[in-house]
């Protein structure tokens, strides 16, 4: 996630879980994690019993709040404002940690004077503009620290020609590692320690900030000031030399259209505070179930490679190895062995033929065209752009936005493959979905040839997962899957297999890479398993002479003479013999000797931030790591994440690589060694955070009020995917935001099936409060329809005090909340409550905007079949009564 990697280097969670227990406050913002966490909550519940002050901010009461010391309802979509009134509050009042502040962070750091901020330009930062095709990105080239200049290599708007800017506006993502800011050599920047320069970062977020005001917050957050004041002085008291506090998050926070730039102000706060890299303190990120973590590591994504190496895009990185290597490597830090990296993993693809005469088989890379991310194609999908597509482990039918558009973009595919434990709907759109039901679809007209291919379960395979905080834990196979199922490892190596038989009966030049692709693990049993821990040896890494294991990422070398799959889990299978990732005796308060985190088997990370500039803890109560004076090196109760015999006094001035840092620099991917309040390069959307409203809103920006939405976001608008007007659409009247339970598995294929899962969450409903209900006239129990410009579905009305109505800029403001686990398949069903929502794309993940809609409410069912589109059709042409 680019909202941590661009404040600190990489974009996993900074701490465990198990650290929790250490914390003297906690505030979940963003996540019910009580509810979609229950393992993982363990740790707050135990250190709320050791006296840490829980907080809970969150429209709705859930479980989560229900084992809080202090709930915060408050309105949907405006969590910058909130964090932001406590970053000012903490600045207003002197309550920031001076000596982590100025010597970990950029606080002291200078900017150009060129810069202007959103306080300057009404809502908008320097350097704002449209590009060739219309988009709206920025140049960030006023954003960099005085005394800088942009990275040779590295495009910008004004170098269009090199591919530039406006081609990462349009096909870059923001996952990789220029997410962790390395678009800039900051080595002889000039600082400010006494923070008093007008342009330091310090005193440009104290006039960024200056007007989130508890006053703002109870105004248009709908929080009241006491309780704002409340649960910021309980945070806010439990930092310092002595205590440290921790934030969790989800996707209530990613799942905005401005998502990066909240996670981006959580990390100024911790920042300001001292708690990151400290033991009970940190941000953890929640990631989704079993492996979202792994998932982006060992990437699913379009736009990096293993490890977050970017992907080479088309005419940006050319078709020499030099430039890219040349753009994207940096000269101190962690960063500066990326052709180490690289070349690291072009010698696993490709083994014996990827030389140096080839540049590594570079150019066998494919290359990011355009926006390739799951809505990008989809909607090329819905234009009949694409021939056919494999869906394995989701259920997009269900699951993602505007579910008409993609079961309706499901048809114009000539061949669908669908890997799953049961039918899902993905894979029976064809047949019996709401389109087919209400004439939209027929399954004799549709040309789509479906292949439903059954997949194995957990414990039918082996393999690693890696969970939320960066931990690989091997599974081990209990039981052989029924009947015809099979793991993905064995799906995906036999049809790569068969691809490169197919490859070697063709000379032709397009099928080089595949023929060069090594492939070739041992397979067992019956069924020719592939060997999952040779899968994870070829990741670790060994040397290419003598196909030695290797012990740590530091061996990675640029010539050829090493392997590996993902440089940051290099480590995890140093022998044959030892599977760390499958080690179960847990020793010490984080649990080492259980798993293998990433790096280096590092638990908390940025830890040479728990001790002072001189390498001495901040505090006996808070040691972590701290400098051994008499060993000369890095000690204590976690795997030190920094050069473990670099001295605190240690001097980086005209050096290179790690030792280019100097010893009192923890944030080792960043090039200047601290963390960065001020982002100076590698967000789309600006180097501070800044409120804007939801793309769809109830409310004017009241910041901002001639920049209603983040400019840079994409509503990826037309006539299949309609919006409500903003602010303030007459039919719409209400908030919307969705959720999941604990009893329900995302989009259902693995929970509506099992009968006491569904006994336990048999039907879907729609909580609001009573005061709507009474409004509207509705029981508990009965049914409503929901509305948005997309959709409508129907729902059982959970009336409920659990979600509040809020006085928000003098008028009481009504939210409703929809879990979206439904669908028309399983032992229960329901309507698609994802249906309702509209596709967008956040600018640097792409991710879309679910917590924060609008819609109508209306009591009764929705009409049957071609009815429910003509109630549609009148809903959206009446305005709301």
């Amino acid at each position: 996630m680019p909202g941590l990697g661009t404040s600190f280097g990489r974009g996993g969670a900074t701490t465990a879980q198990q650290s929790l227990h250490e914390s003297d406050a906690i505030m979940i913002m963003g996540s019910s994690m009580a509810e979609q966490h229950p393992v993982g909550f363990q740790w707050v519940v135990a250190a709320r019993e050791r006296g840490a002050k829980i907080i809970h901010v969150d429209p709705r009461f859930t479980r989560t709040s229900a084992m809080s010391d202090i709930w915060v309802p408050l309105r949907a979509g405006s969590d910058i404002i909130y964090l932001g009134a406590i970053i000012n509050y903490v600045l207003q009042n002197n309550r920031y940690f001076h000596d982590y502040v100025v010597h970990y962070t950029n606080a002291p750091t200078i900017i150009r004077e060129e810069f202007k901020d959103t306080e300057d330009l009404g809502g908008v930062f320097s350097g704002l503009q449209v590009d060739k095709d219309g988009q709206t990105i920025y140049d960030p080239s006023s954003w960099l620290y005085q005394g800088t200049k942009a990275k040779e290599g590295e495009p910008t708007a004004h170098h269009p020609a090199a591919g530039g800017h406006a081609l990462r506006g349009a096909a870059g993502g923001g996952h990789g590692k220029d997410r962790g800011g390395e678009a800039e050599e900051p080595s002889e920047h000039q600082e400010d320690e006494t923070l008093q320069n007008p342009r330091c970062v310090f005193q440009i977020l104290k006039r960024h900030f200056s007007r989130y005001t508890p006053e703002m917050v109870e105004k248009y957050c709908g929080v009241p000031k006491e309780v704002f004041l409340k649960a910021t002085e309980a945070f806010i008291s439990a930092s310092g030399r002595d205590k440290t506090a921790a934030i969790c998050y989800a996707v209530g926070w990613t799942q905005h259209s401005k998502g990066v730039q909240i996670i981006r102000t959580a990390a100024i706060l911790q920042m300001l505070l001292g708690n990151i890299g400290r033991p009970g303190g940190g941000i953890l990120a929640l990631r989704g179930h079993a492996s979202i973590q792994g998932s982006t590591d060992i990437p699913t994504l379009f736009d990096i490679l293993p490890g977050y190496l970017p992907m080479p895009m088309f005419e940006a990185d050319a078709n020499r190895l030099a430039d890219y290597i040349k753009k994207h490597k940096a000269n101190k830090g962690l960063w500066s062995n990326f052709d180490g990296y690289f070349v690291s993993l072009m010698k696993a693809y490709y083994g014996e033929k990827a030389t140096a005469e080839n540049d590594w088989g570079f150019n066998w890379l494919p290359r990011v065209t355009g926006d390739h991310s799951h809505f990008g194609y989809w909607l090329d999908m819905a234009d009949g752009k694409m021939e056919g597509l494999f869906v394995m482990g989701q259920n997009p039918a269900v699951g993602a936005s505007n579910g008409r558009l993609e079961r309706k973009a499901l048809s114009k595919l000539k061949w669908l493959v669908v890997r799953d434990l049961v039918e899902t709907e993905t894979a029976a759109f064809w047949l019996d979905s709401p389109e087919v039901q209400r004439g939209e679809l027929s399954p004799d007209s549709i040309k789509t040839e479906v292949f439903l291919m059954p997949a194995c379960g957990q414990a039918e395979k082996d393999g690693t997962f890696t969970n939320t905080q960066r931990m690989l834990q091997y599974h081990n196979k209990s039981v052989d899957g029924p009947g015809d199922s099979r793991s993905e490892t064995w799906f995906i190596y036999h049809l790569g297999r068969r691809l490169k038989e197919k490859a070697a009966r063709d000379p032709r030049p397009m099928h080089e890479p595949l023929r060069a692709l090594t492939w070739d693990y041992s397979t067992h049993g019956s069924h020719h398993e592939p060997d999952a821990e040779e899968v994870l040896m070829e990741i670790n890494g060994w040397t290419t002479a003598d196909r030695k294991q290797l012990q740590k990422l530091t061996e990675l070398k640029n010539d050829g003479s090493t392997t590996c799959g993902c440089w940051i889990y290099c480590g995890v299978m140093p022998s044959p013999d030892l599977n760390r990732a499958n080690l179960r005796e847990p020793k010490g308060k984080l649990g080492h000797g259980w798993g293998f985190a990433w790096p280096n088997d590092c638990r908390i990370i940025y830890n040479r931030a728990s001790a002072a500039p001189d390498g001495k803890p901040w505090s006996e109560r808070k040691k972590l790591v701290w400098w051994d004076d008499a060993k000369q090196e890095w000690t204590g109760e976690d795997s030190p994440d920094f050069v473990k015999n670099m001295p605190p006094d240690h001097k980086g001035k005209g050096k290179e690589g790690m030792w280019g840092l100097d010893g009192d620099q923890p944030f080792t991917l960043h090039g200047d060694g601290v963390a960065w309040m001020f982002v100076s390069s590698g967000l789309k959307d600006g180097p501070l955070p800044t409120h804007y409203e939801p793309l769809e809103s109830l409310l004017e920006n009241p910041l901002y009020p001639k920049q209603q939405v983040n400019p840079t976001a994409k509503k990826k608008e037309r006539s299949d995917n309609s919006y409500a007007v903003s602010p303030a659409d007459p039919r719409f009247p209400y908030v919307l935001s969705t959720y999941r339970l604990t009893e329900h598995h995302t989009a259902g294929g693995m929970s509506r099936t099992l009968s006491h899962l569904a006994e336990l969450q048999p039907e879907l409903f729609c909580e609001i409060s009573p005061e709507l209900a009474g409004e509207l006239d509705i029981e508990h129990g009965s049914w409503v329809t929901v509305v948005t410009a997309r959709s409508l579905i129907s729902a059982r009305a959970l009336v409920t005090p659990r979600i509040r109505p809020l006085w928000v800029n003098g008028r009481r403001m009504h939210q409703v909340g929809l879990p979206y686990h439904w669908g028309w398949k399983g032992e229960v069903k329901g309507d698609i409550t994802n249906d309702l929502l509209v596709i967008s794309e956040e600018p640097n993940v792409r991710i879309m905007e679910t917590k924060a809609l609008v819609c109508n409410v209306v009591p009764g069912r929705h009409a049957e079949g071609k009815a429910a589109l003509d109630q549609l059709k009148f809903y959206l042409q009446r305005p709301a009564a």
